[in-house]
């Protein structure tokens, strides 16, 4: 090979490095969170989604899509350690999420060996909506899944359910769902209170129930579900699907 040809040669090959290089980075740009919002209207905080652990080792992500939503997405962080505002920190995670009360809400699954901030976003009414970042704990502070709620029938057909207050510290809010014995979810709701009467409004502070929830009949089997949730939108504990007889 001669003097020019090799020199042909090198320019080549770096010119095929380069170009490689480029595209992968090109590729990587296009599912980082801030690259998607480019161009976009946006809506922060507007996605209501948390994040939970379970006995499997896996971490599950929890959000409510508005009616006439679409493409959901989920974003993280490589860790909890860099800024969690900065959406240049977020790529995404190509996962499908699974129905949960036959759809009303759904969920991510992920195995996760660190912690890490996640997003999750979807487009509703022309623009990008975006929760607030969720801190995953499933390391330093596993969720509890247990059964301790009383259940008070005094009022037939408007049980209250009240449950330990703070139990597991670090608590923000509260999330009730009743359900039918299908898993149809009948009202959702968010109390600063550690109790819930169905259906009393006086001390909710957040609804995500869309119909008038139903009267309960009398001798039918019914389920409640609860998440205390953490300021940085972790699930300290679950009571899921704990049944009780409507009286």
């Amino acid at each position: 090979m001669n003097q020019i040809s090799r020199v042909f040669y090198v320019f080549l090959s770096c010119l095929f490095v380069y170009s490689c290089s480029k595209t992968g980075d090109n590729t990587k740009d296009q599912d980082m969170l801030s690259s998607y919002l480019e161009n976009k209207k946006i809506e922060l905080g507007a996605v209501i989604a948390c994040s939970a652990s379970n006995d499997q080792g896996e971490v599950l992500t929890f959000f409510y899509p508005e009616a006439n939503s679409s493409n959901p997405r989920l974003y993280q962080m490589k860790n909890e350690k860099v800024k969690k505002e900065d959406f240049t920190n977020y790529t995404r995670v190509f996962e499908t999420p699974a129905p949960i009360f036959n759809g009303y809400l759904r969920h991510y699954t992920q195995k996760l060996s660190l912690e890490k901030w996640m997003i999750v976003t979807y487009e509703l009414d022309g623009e990008v909506r975006i929760s607030n970042p969720i801190r995953s704990k499933q390391l330093s502070k596993a969720t509890i899944w247990h059964d301790k709620v009383t259940i008070d029938q005094t009022v037939s057909g408007m049980p209250e359910f009240s449950w330990e207050d703070n139990a597991y510290g670090d608590n923000a809010i509260y999330f009730q769902v009743v359900s039918d014995a299908n898993d149809n979810l009948l009202s959702g709701t968010y109390t600063n209170d550690n109790y819930y009467q169905y259906y009393i409004t006086s001390n909710i502070i957040l609804n995500i129930t869309t119909l008038e929830p139903p009267n309960l009949m009398l001798g039918k089997t019914y389920k409640f579900t609860l998440m205390d949730v953490s300021e940085d939108n972790w699930v300290n504990a679950i009571i899921f699907n704990k049944n009780f007889t409507a009286e």
